[in-house]
């Protein structure tokens, strides 16, 4: 059987390469690749990757087949092309040496000999021009040609990192300049001094005026820093050289510390300039011709690579400067230990010499060696404070560690011996940026472009500040900006798609990510964004297809673990599994990532339990009864998994997991019935939809939603239904009596182990079965009955995100843990929920003015009842000035008035403002917490509120098709709504399972929402904003009331619980929209 797939697999292998599908041919050759490694297939994918001109792709796979087999004279031959196409022709001539004579000393194809010699030939005659061209005649700048860009690399190598959240990418740049082989740069005139070292090392004479040219320098090749996402990402860039590139390495990294070693890009070509050393900038003056060439598409900081050593003594000999210049080439070469070789033997004449120091320790940032790399940078000045350009680099090292303060004040001395250095200041602005200062960055990139308007890197980073200080309009300008100086600059099209994508408008984002793939189809990242448009829209079969697109361009661990998910979520158990291991054995390139690799450790045993359950019926998934409290704890924290591993349970293997949970095939099969049920919750679905910034329309949380509402409508009727017949029996207590005796233990810890059910029926969900108690009749159906059903629908549609009661959670439930919904993060504001921002800041004034005090961080009474402090804060206007007035970190409670217990108050939510570190800002947000005594207030409340409406109902009301004599009924399902938001008990997904309950108990009293929640309104946030229940349902009523009509056909549809009996099925409906 493998070999006839085999023997299929290479037929379709010569197919694709017959009809040059070169990609699909790359595709086949990793399939085969993964069940045998061949060298001649190793070869072959390196000779696909050259059709396609990803050169370092082919030295990556020459270097692996030559290490299985030093004598493979086919990767001798290609990975000399990839190095000629790339430019590096000396190491071109090193690789075809070597490979011809290992094909002289075996007996080799005469074919593949000839053609070493004539590549070995060439290389040695380009190299021979080169140097006689540099002797012989001034170097006339010449701009890149078509033929050259397309000898390049599309992208190389793309290393990706996330979460959350927003993503920071900019494309390194470099500009057409001439350079020897061995990096000098000339432009013309030579001196004398020029023209002794142009016949010593063949290099071409250098201008005097090159110096006066490096001054009006404002290149700023843009290796990359992360933000949001901190992708790492490797790509191509070269400058022309007699019509061909000279290329550096690729931009490599998701943050400084990560990249800034492997690229050889950071600080451009150095060059020698008579007596005066410079290394030039991946922009050479602003009268030189510039040919832009991309580095990769990566969320990495901006580093300028105009780099002017500020002198060379007159004093030192022609030895010292040839040294240097050597020592400058090498490092522009990429040949880092014989630059450092070079430069230690210069400081070892003379320790203190700057330009050494700063030519070292820029080789030592190419090889990580960061802490090296600043002490030589200290050094150089120390030796001259003025040197501006060894502040700078040092603040570029500093950056690269994440010392941002420390970057900032390197950068800004530098301003002070380069005044308004547009490039310092770009600098400075990125790092800015990255240290979440926005204001300073906005201010910084607003002045750099004031001197340099076509800057597109500067509008880029602009855009990103501007968004997250929440000036929207403004940061879409300069976006579109950037994108009208270079409409294929790929960064500035994946930043405004990922702002599209914050502001849920997610056509836009499409059109974005559609024009990368039309500027180059190679962008993995574009693929990853494209797959998190599909996810958050609902569609996670198309985001599966993109993500295996982005996957077979980079093995990225954002593709693997979000593809995961998808697969998980679609019940795709096995590859689910399969990516989530491969997300945790990914070798990362940033710390910032390892929050995905434990988030796949604990998604992959919730993807082994939901496939254990398949079979079962739906009620039988309970993660919160089955799940170790400790292991939903450390999941909803995202702690590293090592005291999980060690303490909790583990799930069985997949494969056990499957036998256990095997479907049937009318589980997954969609009937007619099902099809019209399926529509019918589509239409109920999309009303929980909130029409706001950055909320995606999604279509499977819609069926989720629509699924669950019916449920819940058809189980409270059965149970209203019951208790109607019950109180018509004349035991009209018996009911209420009942439904308090069986009402759920809430604060009872679970502590059995994963896939070992220790729950009951009273204490997790309750069937149809239980509602009715066999000895006296009775309803026992309780209010967290109603709601574990929208908590289990939830759960499984988006199984990734840890939707679990919070006192199900370990002992860490009786500190406080809880909700936390920011709307200020320092200085950027949080698309989502910032528009509650006046509103919340008003409420927390009037409580302060009201209690006269707040609560420290250390849950201890500020008073501000003296010194006029209320009035002052009265008048504040920003969380900043409320925070100066009280003098330090505080929070104040909402409360909630009762209605189970007169004059009794409850704790509601705590508004909380913490200061950020220096100027950074403050953290203000609304924190729950949920306290055993906390918890039991509002089990009280829930309780009571819930006996009060099925009072309303199931009195004169039972079965009534009258909205006016409803009313009653409307109003009590609005209040207990708002003791659950207040209450907010679960780890997250509060507001949407309490809207899904709230559309429910109207459907099951015959009252069905017929349009939307109006634009810009929470609901959530406006019970959390009312102090009573009262003034809540006066607010939600003028909208909801006008929108309900009766709807009896509902009652027509099957049980959910019976069309849809098991967990597979289940899934199988919330997937099946993609067929």
């Amino acid at each position: 059987m493998e070999t006839a797939t085999a023997t299929s697999e290479r037929a379709e292998l010569a197919k694709h390469c017959s009809s040059r599908n070169w990609s699909k041919a790359i595709r086949v050759l990793d399939s085969l690749l993964a069940k045998q490694c061949s060298i001649l297939d190793i070869c072959n994918r390196a000779f696909c990757y050259n059709q396609l001109e990803l050169h370092k792709h082919v030295i990556k796979d020459c270097d692996k087949a030559l290490q299985l087999e030093s004598s493979a004279i086919q990767a001798y031959i290609l990975k000399g092309r990839a190095l000629l196409a790339l430019g590096r022709k000396q190491e071109a001539v090193l690789v075809l040496e070597q490979g011809y004579k290992s094909a002289l000393q075996q007996t080799a194809d005469v074919k593949e000999l000839l053609e070493l010699e004539e590549l070995l030939k060439d290389a040695r005659r380009e190299i021979d021009s080169t140097f006689k061209n540099h002797a012989s005649e001034p170097r006339q700048e010449t701009s890149a040609s078509p033929q050259s860009e397309k000898s390049d690399e599309k992208i190389d190598k793309l290393d990706n990192q996330n979460t959350a959240s927003g993503t920071s990418i900019n494309a390194c740049k470099t500009t057409s300049i001439s350079v020897s082989e061995s990096g000098a740069c000339s432009n013309g005139n030579s001196d004398e001094a020029s023209r002794e070292l142009g016949e010593q090392s063949k290099i071409n004479s250098i201008s005097k005026d090159v110096s006066k040219a490096s001054k009006q320098s404002r290149g700023s090749s843009d290796l990359c820093n992360g933000s949001s996402f901190k992708e790492k990402e490797n790509g191509k860039c070269g400058s022309q050289i007699n019509g061909s590139y000279e290329t550096c390495k690729p931009c490599n990294g998701s943050d400084l510390h990560d990249n800034l070693a492997e690229s050889s890009d950071w600080l451009g070509n150095v060059t020698i300039n008579g007596k005066k050393l410079s290394i030039t900038s991946g922009f050479t003056s602003k009268s030189s011709h510039k040919a832009e060439v991309r580095c990769g598409v990566g969320n990495e900081t901006t580093i300028n690579k105009k780099y002017t050593i500020a002198r060379i003594s007159g004093n030192h000999s022609i030895s010292v400067d040839f040294r240097l210049s050597r020592g400058i080439a090498q490092v522009n070469e990429g040949n880092y230990m014989k630059a450092i070789s070079i430069f230690d033997k210069v400081l070892k004449e003379e320790p203190t010499y700057p330009e050494a120091l700063i030519g070292r320790g820029t080789a030592y940032a190419f090889q990580r060696e960061l802490e090296s790399a600043i002490a030589d940078f200290t050094k150089a000045i120390q030796s001259n404070p003025a040197a501006s350009e060894a502040w700078k680099r040092r603040g570029q090292a500093r950056a690269a560690l994440g010392e941002y303060a420390e970057a900032v004040e390197d950068l800004t001395k530098a301003l002070v011996y380069e005044p308004n250095s547009p490039d310092v200041l770009h600098e400075r602005g990125i790092v800015n940026f990255k240290s979440k200062d926005f204001a300073a960055a906005v201010k910084d990139l607003s002045i750099c472009l004031k001197q340099e308007k076509d800057n597109k890197s500067a509008y880029t980073y602009l855009g990103l500040a501007f968004a997250s200080l929440g000036e929207i309009r403004k940061a879409e300008e300069a976006h579109l900006k950037s994108i009208q100086l270079d409409s294929n600059y790929l960064e500035a099209w994946l930043h405004l798609a990922q702002f599209y994508q914050e502001l849920a408008d997610h056509s836009k984002a499409l059109e974005c990510i559609e024009q990368v793939l039309q500027v180059d189809n190679r962008v993995w990242k574009a693929y990853h964004l494209r797959g998190l448009v599909f996810h958050g829209l609902g569609e996670h079969r198309k985001a599966i297809q993109e993500l295996s697109i982005g996957l077979s361009i980079e093995n990225t661990i954002e593709c693997l673990y979000l593809r995961g998910s998808c697969y998980h979520a679609v019940g795709e158990y096995r590859d689910a599994v399969k990516d989530y291991d491969a997300t945790v054995d990914v070798e990362l390139d940033a710390v910032e990532k390892f929050v995905l690799q434990c988030l796949a450790f604990y998604q992959k045993e919730i993807a082994l339990y939901t496939a254990s359950k398949v079979s079962s019926e739906f009620l039988c998934f309970d993660i919160d009864g089955d799940i170790d409290p400790m292991f939903k704890e450390y999941w909803c924290k995202r702690l590293h998994p090592k005291n999980v591993c060690e303490k909790v349970y583990r799930q069985p293997p997949l494969r056990e997991s499957l036998k256990k949970g095997k479907l049937k095939k009318q589980d997954l099969a969609i009937t007619k019935q099902k099809a019209n049920v399926l529509r019918f919750a589509d239409v109920i679905g999309k009303r929980i939809q909130y029409d706001c910034p950055g909320f995606l329309p999604n279509k499977r949380q819609h069926r989720m939603a629509g699924l669950a509402v019916i449920e819940i409508a058809q189980k409270v009727s059965k149970a209203w239904r019951i208790e109607w017949r019950n109180s018509n029996k004349g035991t009209p207590k018996n009911g209420k009596k009942n439904r308090r005796r069986e009402r759920i233990n809430m604060l009872s810890q679970n502590r059995g182990g994963a896939g070992c059910s220790t729950s009951s029926s009273s204490e997790t969900s309750t069937g149809y079965a239980s509602l009715e108690d066999r000895s006296s009749g009775r309803s026992m159906l309780s209010w967290q009955d109603v709601y574990s059903s929208a908590v289990r629908w939830r759960q499984i549609s988006e199984p990734c995100d840890p939707v679990v009661w919070v006192n199900k959670l370990s002992e860490e439930f009786n500190t406080g843990f809880g909700s936390h919904t920011p709307m200020v993060l320092g200085q950027a504001k949080v698309v989502r929920y910032f528009p509650n921002y006046e509103r919340t800041l008003t409420l927390a004034k009037s409580i302060i003015k009201e209690k006269l005090s707040v609560r420290s961080k250390k849950d201890k009474v500020i008073d501000l009842s003296k010194d006029e402090k209320i009035k002052e804060i009265m008048r504040a206007e920003t969380c900043d000035e409320l925070h100066k007035v009280v003098g330090e970190d505080f929070w104040v409670a909402t409360w909630c008035d009762s209605t189970a217990l007169e004059g009794k108050r409850l704790e509601g939510t705590r508004i909380t403002c913490l200061k950020k570190p220096g100027r950074l800002g403050y953290d203000f947000s609304i924190r729950t917490p949920c306290t055993p005594a906390r918890w039991s207030d509002f089990d009280e409340e829930m309780t009571s509120a819930w006996e009060a409406l099925c009072t309303a109902y199931c009195g004169e009301n039972y079965g009534s098709i009258d909205l006016d004599a409803l009313e009653t009924v409307r109003d009590a399902i609005l209040r207990m709504t708002y003791y659950w938001y207040n209450f907010m008990p679960l780890a997250r997904g509060t507001a949407v399972t309490g809207f899904v309950v709230l559309l429910g108990l109207l459907l099951a009293a015959n009252m069905e929402f017929t349009e939307t929640i109006p634009k810009g309104l929470q609901i959530d946030w406006e019970a959390i904003l009312d102090v009573g229940p009262s003034s809540f349902v006066d607010s939600v009523k003028s909208w909801l009331y006008p929108s309900l009509k009766i709807n009896t056909s509902w009652r027509d549809h099957p049980d959910i619980s019976s069309a849809f009996s098991t967990t597979g099925a289940v899934v199988a409906a919330l997937s099946s929209y993609n067929d």
